[in-house]
C-alpha cells in the first residue's frame, strides 16, 4: 500500500547531491587493471602490459575505459543518505551500468563528480533507482565521462499514489537489455580464468562491500561464499573487447552498456562472446563451470579518425 511504503518519491527526485572529488595516481590505475585481470594469463602480453608498466615511466601507462566506473562508487554509497528512502541495503541489487567516455583518462588526476537522481520507478515489489554521475578534470574543467547506474531496491516498491505506477526519467538512454544476442557465431571469443583472490584484489579499487570478502555476510545474502563484484566482471568483458576487437586500443571505446544477470564466484572461468556489427559490439559473458550467462550488453566504438 502507498501509505506504508518507505519511499517518498518527491523528496528523492528533488534531492541535490553535493559535489565530490576523486583523486588517483598511477598506482591506483595499475591496481585496477590487475583487479580486472590484465596480464593475469600472461605477464608478457604486450597488449596488456601497457596498463601495468611502461618503459617511459608509470606516468605513461594507459588506463582501461572501465576505470570510469569507479567514479560511480560514491553514488552507490550515497543511496543510503537519500531523503525519503528507507531500505535494507542487503536487498540492493546493481542491475545495469551505462558509461560514456569523452576523453581518455590520464594515468593520474583529480576529478570532480556531480551526481543527480536520473530515474525512479515503482515496480511493485521493488523500486528502481537511477543515479547519474558526470565527471570533470578538476583543474581544466574538461568533461571526462558520464556514468548512469541502475539499482533494484527489493521491498521498496508500492509507493505509487494512483493506479498508474510511478515512473520518472530525467534522461532517455538505450538500456543494455535492448541489445539482442545474435543467433550466428560470435566475431570473437575470449576465455579467461578469474583468480580465487580476484574479489580481494578488486576491492582495493574502492568497493569494500563485505559481500565480496566476508564469508558470513555472503551466506546471509544467500551465497555459498563471497562473490565477485559485478563491475569487476564488466572489466574482464570490456578488456576482452579491447583486446579482440579494438586491436588493443582502449581509446576506441565510446560507450558501454551493461546488464548484470547473475553472480560470479572468484576462481570461475569467464567466456566473453563478441559480435562486431559496424560501430557496435554486442557481447555476453558466461561462467564456464555453470554454463550460465552472467553479463550482457553493448559497446559503441568511435571512429579511429576521431582520435
Amino acid at each position: 500500500m502507498a501509505g506504508s511504503s518507505p519511499v517518498d518519491a518527491d523528496l528523492i527526485v528533488a534531492h541535490q547531491f553535493p559535489d565530490t572529488t576523486y583523486t588517483y595516481n598511477e598506482r591506483d590505475a595499475v591496481i585496477y587493471a590487475l583487479g580486472v585481470g590484465a596480464c593475469g594469463k600472461d605477464a608478457l602480453d604486450e597488449s596488456e602490459l601497457k596498463y601495468i608498466y611502461h618503459p617511459d615511466g608509470q606516468q605513461s601507462i594507459q588506463v582501461l575505459p572501465t576505470f570510469a566506473a569507479l567514479l560511480s562508487l560514491g553514488s552507490i554509497k550515497s543511496i543510503g543518505s537519500l531523503p525519503g528512502l528507507n531500505y535494507d541495503p542487503r536487498f540492493l541489487l546493481h542491475g545495469q551500468q551505462y558509461i560514456e567516455i569523452y576523453q581518455p583518462f590520464p594515468s593520474s588526476g583529480c576529478i570532480q563528480n556531480k551526481a543527480c537522481v536520473a530515474g525512479l520507478h515503482d515496480k511493485g515489489k521493488a523500486a528502481v533507482l537511477e543515479i547519474e554521475t558526470t565527471s570533470y578534470a578538476k583543474e581544466s574543467g574538461q568533461l571526462l565521462c558520464r556514468n548512469r547506474l541502475t539499482v533494484f531496491l527489493r521491498g521498496a516498491g508500492g509507493f505509487s499514489k494512483s493506479a498508474k505506477p510511478y515512473s520518472f526519467s530525467k534522461y532517455q538512454v538505450t538500456p543494455a537489455s535492448a541489445a539482442k544476442i545474435p543467433q550466428h557465431q560470435p566475431t570473437a571469443i575470449l576465455e579467461e580464468c578469474t583468480q580465487p583472490a580476484q574479489a580481494l584484489l578488486y576491492r582495493l579499487s574502492g568497493d569494500y562491500n563485505p559481500l565480496h570478502s566476508d564469508p558470513a555476510v555472503a551466506k546471509l545474502a544467500g551465497f555459498s561464499r563471497p562473490i565477485l563484484h559485478g563491475l569487476c566482471t564488466l572489466g574482464f568483458a570490456i578488456r576482452a573487447i579491447v583486446k579482440c576487437i579494438c586491436s588493443g586500443d582502449p581509446n576506441l571505446v565510446k560507450t558501454i552498456s551493461a546488464r548484470f544477470l547473475l553472480h560470479v564466484y572468484p576462481g570461475e572461468t569467464l567466456i566473453t562472446e563478441m559480435w562486431h556489427e559496424g560501430a557496435k559490439i554486442i557481447y555476453q559473458t558466461k561462467v564456464k563451470e555453470r554454463n550460465r550467462v552472467v553479463l550482457s550488453g553493448l559497446v559503441e566504438l568511435r571512429p579511429k579518425s576521431s582520435l
